[in-house]
C-alpha cells in the first residue's frame, strides 16, 4: 500500500514573515499619493489574500487596463519592500517546525497572492526557496483567494489531496480559501486577533506563533474535535 502524501501549505505575507503591517503601511501611503483616504482596519479585512490587480481595480476603477494595473502594482510593491526590507524575518518556531516536517516525509508548499518579485524578495531574501517542495505566486492562478485556486493548485503540485493538506494562514479570506479548498487550517494571530476566525468551521489550531505547534497533533485534528 502507497503511503498517503501529507503537506503543509504556508500564505507567506503574515504567516512565513510577520509583515502585513509594512503592506498596509505601503497601500495607504500608495493611495495618499492618489488623494485617496483609506481606512487601515477596514482595509486589511477585504483585502488580505487577494491579488493586487484586484485590489487596486477594486479601488481605483474597474477601467484599468492589465498595463496600467501592472505599473501600479510595481509602485506600490517597491513601496512595501523599502519599508519591510530593514525588518526581514521569519516568524518565531518557523525554520524548526518545517526542518521537523521534511524529517517525517511532509510536503512544503507556499500559496501566496504576492507577486513573483516579493516571492523572490521574501523566500530568496531569507534563503527559503530550496526549502519547499513548491511555490505558488499571484502569476500562477487566475484568482486571489478567497478562492481556493492557489491552495489546490499547491496540493496538486505536491500529490496530496486536499484532506491530507494543512494549510497556514493570518488572514479571513485566506482561511476561507482554505475552506474551499476542502483543507484544514491553523491561524497565526501575527495580524488579527483569534475571534476574528470564530466562523471558520476548518480551523483546527489557532497560535501565536509555530513555537506552539506539535505535527503529529496537527494531523490528527480535526475542526469537529477541536
Amino acid at each position: 500500500m502507497s503511503q498517503t502524501v501529507r503537506a503543509f501549505v504556508f500564505d507567506m505575507d503574515g504567516t512565513i514573515v510577520d509583515n502585513m503591517a509594512f503592506h498596509t503601511q505601503s497601500w495607504l501611503a500608495f493611495f495618499a499619493r492618489r488623494g485617496r483616504a483609506v481606512d487601515a482596519d477596514e482595509f486589511f479585512r477585504t483585502t488580505a489574500g487577494r491579488q493586487g490587480g484586484e485590489i487596486m481595480r477594486s479601488y481605483l476603477g474597474e477601467h484599468l487596463s492589465h498595463e496600467e494595473v501592472a505599473l501600479l502594482a510595481h509602485e506600490k510593491e517597491e513601496l512595501y519592500r523599502e519599508l519591510y526590507a530593514p525588518h526581514l524575518a521569519t516568524v518565531s518556531g518557523f525554520d524548526a517546525l518545517i526542518g521537523a516536517a521534511r524529517a517525517e516525509g511532509v510536503k512544503l508548499a507556499v500559496a501566496s497572492a504576492a507577486p513573483p518579485s516579493n516571492i523572490d524578495f521574501t523566500l530568496d531574501g531569507l534563503d527559503l526557496r530550496h526549502r519547499f517542495d513548491t511555490v505558488v505566486c499571484a502569476a500562477d492562478v487566475a484568482r486571489g483567494k478567497p478562492h481556493p485556486d492557489g491552495f489546490l493548485l499547491a496540493a496538486q503540485r505536491c500529490g496530496a489531496a486536499p484532506e491530507h493538506c494543512i494549510v497556514f494562514e493570518d488572514a479571513p479570506l485566506g482561511v476561507e480559501a482554505a475552506r474551499r479548498a476542502g483543507m484544514r487550517a491553523v491561524v497565526l494571530t501575527t495580524t488579527l486577533p483569534a475571534e476574528a476566525f470564530a466562523e471558520f468551521d476548518n480551523v483546527i489550531c489557532i497560535a501565536r506563533d509555530f513555537s506552539e505547534l506539535n505535527i503529529a497533533e496537527l494531523f490528527a485534528s480535526s475542526p469537529a474535535t477541536n
